[in-house]
């Protein structure tokens, strides 16, 4: 049930992982930067809309029919995205990131819905954050193994890398058609038990009791709704509200709900809604530009500016180099060119394939360049990795890989902090507290980037931490902010929201890089502390504001109050309970992206 989710991280987080390759792999641009966080805004673009119709269709067709569905359009979407990258054409690009948009935050919808079938109570937490901790496994195996199969030349490079990844996405087609047989071989076996009148949960069917039939739940204890009653009907939104509370991506829209009972919405709410805006800014956002943050300021910095080689028009080292062409500064004396440090690169080159037999295996067939810049240089290519600047290529092949393995840090800690945290927080309360902590941390993280040459580790372990406490306080706090019967419409609005921001923030970091001189240090990194610091101004205000009301987001809840919290709802008329948000550990499905997490 679960292979859906690791595979969805992969694809979504894998432009991210090979940023660098990319860079030297499409065709030289002034304004890659700006292509490359397309493929992240347009994603984003169809999920302001879909989140809000997507537990609906899944409601109307089916939770399995629709994963398969689903995934057939995540793989689409993949394929798209490799037919893209091996033609060198950013518009197939940006098709196959929309399309793959269009099926992932559904799928996300639909997963949720069968999770919430096939387990009860406070079994659906854990699944849920079982699945959560897999996702995350998705995005480490990306981040490390990508960079290896893309720097790899022999074995296709880029393009290998990509299609791997669509051929893993493919896989979860065949997942999902494994759940339709189950999901239908379920029903027929409970139509039979009944009579010919099948159900539309899986839950008895999986769960049966040994030497006898399934019971139906009745009153206050089903999960199913299809029973009829005032009672049944008020339980079924009740589950429907827990479901939500554990998956932000679950939309249940129940009857009689509207999308524009918006306008009822607490200000409780919406604060809410804009801490996850500005808070997730810098965390998803981050993600996709985190191998070239680091590969610039930590892992393959620039080579001196005062150093060159001693025949500039010649290649630096490769068999077109026959003798030596060490890299002198203006006294002659040989250059101190650091770990971090790129190797310098010769003003110009001028080859053709007439000059080695082993042209063959090059690229293109002239390689004319009168004043040679990074951006030329395709580590992909024989001729640059073998032939004529190998130093320069493998040791920034070392630093992607590098870097891969340092920006998986905050997903390792998700991988093994989501299961527990969301227990803790059920426990100890103090969500609107946590959710300062965090902005306050990331904002330590980010200053840290920003103006410090450290390791990049500590700010990666803090990221991590940040990252896993904000998602564990923010998706459980929205069910106690609205009632119950809002729930699903709540969710998708927040989604919806905070896809707006995850739209828009990847291009604005592309124009602050732009107009930096092309460089990430310090602009950028203060665009996201101005995100983290924006997040603990509206949690210190959101703290204020639930003081006012009662504490709902700091307390702790007892099993009979979250049932009983209708009583006190928020500028509200008795209209409704409260969800139960009992144990949630889910993410964004971005980040699972989250898990929308580094969900």
């Amino acid at each position: 049930m679960r292979f859906p989710n690791p595979d969805f991280s992969l694809r979504y987080d894998i432009p991210a992982a090979l940023h660098q390759q990319l860079a030297d792999y499409m065709p030289p641009s002034s304004d890659y930067e700006t292509r490359f966080n397309l493929l992240y805004a347009v994603y984003s673009v169809p999920n302001v809309v879909l989140p809000l119709v997507g537990g609906t269709f899944v409601d109307r067709r089916g939770a399995p029919l629709c994963l398969a569905l689903f995934s057939c359009t995540v793989c689409a979407g993949a394929a798209l995205l490799s037919a893209g990258v091996a033609n060198r054409s950013w518009e197939v690009m940006y098709l196959g990131r929309f399309v793959f948009g269009m099926g992932a935050e559904s799928l996300c919808v639909a997963q949720s819905t069968i999770v919430s079938d096939w387990f009860e109570g406070k079994e659906v937490a854990f699944a849920m954050g079982i699945g959560l901790a897999v996702s995350r496994l998705g995005s480490i195996w990306n981040n490390i193994i990508s960079p290896k199969v893309a720097n790899n030349a022999g074995g296709g490079g880029i393009q290998s890398a990509f299609w791997i990844g669509a051929v893993v996405t493919c896989c979860s087609v065949a997942a999902a058609g494994c759940i339709v047989l189950v999901d239908k071989r379920a029903m027929r076996k409970l139509e039979r038990r009944n009579g010919g009148e099948g159900l539309h949960s899986l839950t008895e069917a999986l769960l049966e009791n040994e030497g006898g039939e399934s019971e139906m739940r009745e009153g206050g204890d089903g999960l199913e709704g299809d029973a009829g009653g005032d009672d049944q009907q008020d339980d079924a939104v009740l589950a429907e509200g827990e479901t939500a509370a554990k998956s932000p991506c679950a939309v249940q829209v129940e009857s009689g709900v509207h999308i524009t009972d918006v306008r009822k919405f607490t200000l409780l709410f919406w604060l809410l809604t804009l801490s996850c805006f500005v808070v997730y800014g810098c965390v998803l956002p981050f993600n996709n530009v985190a191998s070239g943050i680091l590969l610039e300021r930590n892992f393959f910095t620039s080579s001196p500016s005062d150093c060159g080689l001693e025949y500039p028009d010649q290649c630096s080292v490769g068999y077109l180099q026959q003798g030596t062409n060490d890299a002198q500064d203006a006294n002659g004396d040989m250059c101190s060119i650091a770990p971090s440090q790129a190797p310098v690169l010769p003003s110009s080159v001028s080859h053709t394939s007439a000059d080695s037999d082993m042209s063959g295996e090059w690229e293109e067939g002239t390689y004319v360049y009168q004043s040679l810049t990074s951006d030329h240089v395709d580590c992909g290519d024989p001729f640059w990795m073998d032939a004529c600047t190998s130093n320069y290529c493998s040791k920034q092949n070392a630093a992607t890989e590098h870097a891969g393995k340092v920006m998986s840090i905050p997903y390792l800690i998700s991988a093994v902090s989501s299961p527990p945290l969301g227990h803790l927080v059920d426990r100890y309360g103090r969500r609107a507290q946590i959710a300062i902590f965090s902005s306050s941390l990331l904002l330590v993280v980010h200053l840290t980037l920003a103006i410090s040459a450290s390791s990049p580790v500590g700010p990666m372990i803090g990221q991590g931490i940040a990252y896993s406490l904000y998602a564990a306080v923010l998706w459980p706090s929205v069910p106690l902010t609205v009632p119950k019967q809002y729930t699903g419409t709540a969710f998708g609005v927040i989604t919806s929201i905070q896809n707006i921001g995850l739209a828009l923030f990847p291009l604005a970091i592309a124009a602050i890089y732009n107009a930096s001189g092309r460089r990430y240090i310090p602009h950028v990194e203060f665009f996201f502390m101005a995100c983290a610091a924006a997040g603990v101004v509206v949690g210190v205000v959101m703290n204020r504001l639930d003081g006012r009301y009662g504490n709902k987001l700091n307390k702790v809840y007892t099993e009979e109050e979250e049932v009983e919290v209708a009583s006190n709802s928020i500028g509200e008329e008795g209209d409704g309970d409260f969800a139960s948000v009992e144990g949630d550990h889910y993410f964004s499905p971005l980040l699972q992206s989250e898990d929308r997490v580094i969900s």
